[in-house]
């Protein structure tokens, strides 16, 4: 089959490697249908992988048909359209069964398209492992873009959104207008925000954050603005999704006594010198981590199937899997617009 693997920074190649076999009875292979680049694989295409192997197909985020079915899965058939969560478990302990497969109890915790382990899902196939839990059913009123929204980033901004603790009135800021950002902003609408303040530097980003009814404000403008229209009371929440150090002290500097922090950009500093002195005084709330898709789809489907969420939109570019090393690119100029990358076989 033909897939994008990684040989070292900026070094995305679309090649022929061998194509995926069932290696349990839980195992299905499924056919890709559509892929996407997630920012935190521009971790790895800047040389800060997460192994030492190189070759290994990348990507996190798919969706695609069933076409092989290990003897030991139940749920799903040959010809089912799934979703594939970007990270998986073991399907079996109570974490999963719950719906969080990073704390997965029989260390069955794992992510595609980090190393040659799991390999990744930009690829014309791909194995799921234990797929009664790891592979998700499309639901009908679903289409196929919006389900690959919801295989990482929406699910993301969701949880993102979720853990700041937003509820019917709140003042938000939301820090970083990536896709994710930009899905945060709308998620905490539906969560009840009174007012949400998009930040990004980047003025096509905040002209979308303005039209989903966020005041969208430039990085140097924002605290001055804020404190202004909050007459220094500052705000409830605030949401990270860039994952710098700055970011995150700005985020903490945005919020009132007593509010809460959520950190879903992925961390690019091994140590980050926390406030803790000014954040006990002020009783901040912070939260952090990686989010675990399962937990989040129940909540996720009624909205997007009744349209008051609707991740497709923030879809700029759709290109063939032989063009990924250009969609890479792409993607990290921010170039033309771009914002979610989508791939499909050629």
């Amino acid at each position: 089959m033909k897939a994008l693997r990684y040989y070292g920074e900026r070094d995305i190649r679309h090649e022929s490697m061998d194509d995926p076999v069932l290696q349990s009875d839980r195992d299905v292979i499924v056919k890709v249908d559509a892929c996407s680049i997630c920012g935190s694989d521009l971790h790895i295409y800047h040389g800060h992988g997460f192994s030492e192997d190189v070759g290994f197909c990348v990507g996190h985020e798919a969706v695609g048909e069933v076409v092989e079915v290990g003897r030991g899965v139940h749920r799903l058939k040959t010809g089912d359209k799934v979703m594939i969560p970007a990270a998986v478990g073991c399907g079996a302990c109570r974490a999963c069964l719950a719906g969080v497969v990073n704390l997965c109890e029989n260390n069955g915790s794992g992510c595609y398209g980090l190393s040659a382990k799991l390999q990744g899902s930009q690829a014309e196939a791909v194995r799921v492992p234990a797929a009664d839990m790891n592979a998700v059913k499309i639901p009908e009123g679903i289409d196929a873009e919006q389900a690959l929204m919801m295989t990482d980033a929406m699910a993301t901004a969701w949880y993102g959104a979720r853990m700041a603790d937003i509820a019917p009135g709140s003042s938000v800021a939301v820090v970083g207008l990536g896709p994710i950002g930009l899905m945060v902003v709308d998620s905490a609408f539906i969560m009840g925000a009174h007012v949400v303040y998009a930040i990004d530097p980047i003025p096509e980003r905040r002209k979308l954050a303005e039209e989903s009814g966020a005041i969208a404000l430039h990085p140097d403008e924002a605290m001055d603005r804020i404190k202004a229209d909050t007459h220094g009371r500052k705000l409830d929440s605030a949401v990270e999704v860039v994952g710098h150090d700055k970011t995150v002290d700005f985020a903490l500097r945005l919020v009132r006594p007593r509010g809460t922090v959520s950190v879903i950009g992925v961390q690019q500093s091994r140590r980050f010198p926390f406030p803790l002195e000014r954040a006990f005084a002020a009783g901040l709330t912070f939260r952090t981590g990686t989010c675990s898709v399962p937990e989040e789809l129940p909540a996720l489907f009624p909205l997007v199937q009744s349209g008051r969420l609707r991740p497709e939109r923030y879809i700029s570019h759709r290109l063939p899997l032989s063009q990924g090393a250009e969609a890479y690119r792409m993607f990290e100029a921010r170039e033309a617009g771009a914002l979610k990358m989508v791939l499909t076989p050629d």
